[in-house]
C-alpha cells in the first residue's frame, strides 16, 4: 500500500479531533513536484520559481515538525494527569466502598470499578494511538525527504532525520512506560478471570472491528505491524522496535522489528 492512502487511513481511523495534525503529506508532494520541474527553469535563466518553491518545501517541513512537537506535548500532558487521576479514583472508591472502606458496599464498589475498568482501557488505547502517530508522521517524513534528494539531487534526508531523532513527538519511552503502568493497575486491582476476558475481547476485535477506540487501537496496532512487514532492508533511517509492554492485545500482534524506511 502507497504510503498516502495508508496516510488517509489512519487520519480516517484516528479520534476526530486529531485529524489535522498529522503529517501534511499531500501538500509537501504538490511543493515537491514544482521542485522537480525546477531545472528547466534553471536552463531558461530564472531561479525565482524554484526558490519560491523550495523557501515553501522548507518552511511547511519545520512547519509540520513544530505542529507534531505541540500536539504530542501536549497529549503527552494531558496522559501524565489523567494517569494520576486514575490512581486517585481507584483509591478513593477502594477507601469508600472496599471490604474495608468507611462505607462496604459490594454493589457500588463494582459499579465504579467497572467504569474505572473501562476508563484505563480507554486510556490505553489513546496512547497507543499516540505511538502510532509518532510513527507514521516520523515514516512520512523519511519517505518525503527520500523524494526531495531523489528529484533534486539534494542531500537533506541525513541531516534533518538527525533534527528529527532529537525531537519530542519521536521520543516515545513516556508514553510506553505509561501504558506498561495501566497494565499493572489492572493487573493489580481486577481479577484475573476479568483479564481473561478482555483478552478474549481483544481478540475478537482484531476480527470483528467493532466500534469505538478500542477498534482504533486495533487498527493502530495492525498498521504498525504490517509497516514492520514492508521491507528486510533496514538503515539509519529506520524507526526502532516498538517499545511497547507485553498486554494481551499486543501479544497477539507481533510487533518486534524495526520499522524500514523504503
Amino acid at each position: 500500500m502507497k504510503f498516502g492512502k495508508r496516510l488517509k487511513e489512519q487520519v480516517q481511523d484516528t479520534l476526530p479531533e486529531w485529524r489535522d495534525k498529522f503529517l501534511s503529506y499531500k501538500e509537501l508532494k504538490k511543493l515537491l513536484r514544482l521542485l522537480s520541474t525546477a531545472p528547466t527553469s534553471l536552463l531558461n535563466g530564472s531561479s525565482i520559481d524554484y526558490g519560491k518553491a523550495e523557501a515553501e518545501f522548507m518552511y511547511l517541513l519545520n512547519n509540520e515538525i513544530d505542529k507534531f512537537n505541540g500536539f504530542f506535548m501536549e497529549q503527552e500532558e494531558d496522559f501524565i494527569i489523567r494517569h494520576k487521576e486514575v490512581q486517585q479514583r481507584i483509591k478513593r472508591v477502594v477507601e469508600l466502598w472496599g471490604p474495608n472502606g468507611s462505607q462496604p458496599s459490594e454493589a457500588d464498589y463494582k459499579d465504579e470499578m467497572e467504569k474505572i475498568r473501562k476508563a484505563i482501557v480507554d486510556f490505553h488505547g489513546e496512547m497507543v494511538l499516540l505511538v502510532n502517530y509518532s510513527n507514521i508522521n516520523y515514516t512520512g517524513l523519511a519517505k518525503i525527504l527520500k523524494k526531495y534528494d531523489k528529484r533534486t539531487g539534494g542531500l537533506l534526508r541525513l541531516p534533518f532525520i538527525q533534527k528529527v531523532l532529537e525531537q519530542p513527538f519521536f521520543t516515545t519511552d513516556l508514553i510506553s512506560k505509561l501504558v506498561k503502568e495501566c497494565e499493572t493497575i489492572i493487573d493489580a486491582v481486577f481479577p484475573a478471570e476479568e483479564e481473561a476476558e478482555r483478552a478474549k475481547e481483544a481478540k475478537e476485535a482484531i476480527v470483528v472491528a467493532g466500534e469505538g477506540i478500542f477498534r482504533n487501537t486495533v487498527t493502530a496496532l495492525l498498521t504498525m505491524q504490517e509497516m514492520r512487514k514492508g521491507s528486510s532492508t533496514q538503515s539509519a533511517f529506520s524507526l526502532p522496535p516498538l517499545n511497547l509492554p507485553d498486554s494481551d492485545l499486543i501479544q497477539s500482534i507481533q510487533l518486534n522489528a524495526a520499522v524500514p524506511i523504503v
